[in-house]
């Protein structure tokens, strides 16, 4: 998901989708004055069912986080509370990765329950001294109209990898979109992967992530990833999400 300077052009680029997650554009509206959740509440109301949004995004994990499960704890309460609040939408699929330092949490719903999940993001890392749990946040992408979902269920796993910062002068050669894209094909097989194990428990078991190792991304990617000035914070993009999209019409009407 790249982003650039003009609030406009972010909100749309952000919103354009990749290939391999299959996102849809939102359409542009004649309504230059409406927000996009404006427009997408009304497309919702039109909608004969909730459609199937998908969310990723990457965090360091707070050094004052005792116990790294306490994460999975937060994100499973907050989906029962949003499922209750939006009781017509759709269920939280996905998976939620926890390295020593970072994570890495895909998330498939209605777009309610996931912006809901952003505001709460955008909350954890303005009330710090609170509910510390995860710093620096970056949506990695938001896919819209997926035809269907790639997980069964949300599971999470906290990993036992290295807790180190190598020296990643090969992954600042390739170029963000490069990045981006590799990490986005790497979630999608271990997804695939996943659809095996129907049944398996919430919390996933060693032996299902040790027969797939290279589908782990190094925490060095995600921390060199967390560094792209084209990722917007939950906090950015719910303000372009709640912002009027006001575009210019004289650079339409110009010859």
């Amino acid at each position: 998901m790249l982003v650039f300077n003009v609030s406009g052009s972010a909100m749309r680029k952000s919103e354009r989708g990749m290939e391999l997650w299959q996102i849809t554009d939102t359409s542009p509206s004649e309504e230059r004055t409406k927000s996009l959740s404006q427009l997408l509440r009304e497309r919702r109301t039109k909608e004969p069912k909730s459609l199937l949004h998908r969310l990723v995004f990457l965090a360091k994990v707070s050094p004052h986080l005792a116990d790294k499960r306490d994460l999975a704890e937060h994100w499973e309460q907050l989906f029962v509370s949003l499922q209750h609040h939006y009781y017509q939408d759709e269920g939280v699929t996905g998976l939620l990765l926890i390295y020593p330092a970072h994570i890495v949490h895909i998330l498939e719903s209605s777009t309610d329950m996931l912006y809901s999940v952003l505001r709460d993001l955008r909350d954890i890392e303005q009330q710090q001294q609170q509910r510390e749990l995860v710093l620096d946040a970056k949506i990695l992408v938001m896919s819209h109209n997926l035809p269907s979902r790639l997980f069964q269920q949300w599971n999470y796993k906290v990993l036992s990898v290295p807790e180190t910062h190598l020296s990643y002068d090969s992954i600042r050669e390739e170029p963000v979109e490069a990045t981006i894209h590799e990490c986005l094909a790497t979630l999608t097989k271990f997804g695939k992967h996943l659809l095996k194990y129907p049944k398996s428990p919430q919390n996933l078991p060693d032996t299902i992530l040790a027969k797939v190792p290279e589908l782990i991304i190094p925490q060095d990617t995600i921390c060199h990833m967390l560094e792209f000035q084209e990722l917007l914070t939950p906090a950015q993009y719910l303000h372009y999400y709640d912002s009027p999209m006001d575009i210019p019409m004289d650079s339409v009407n110009k010859p």
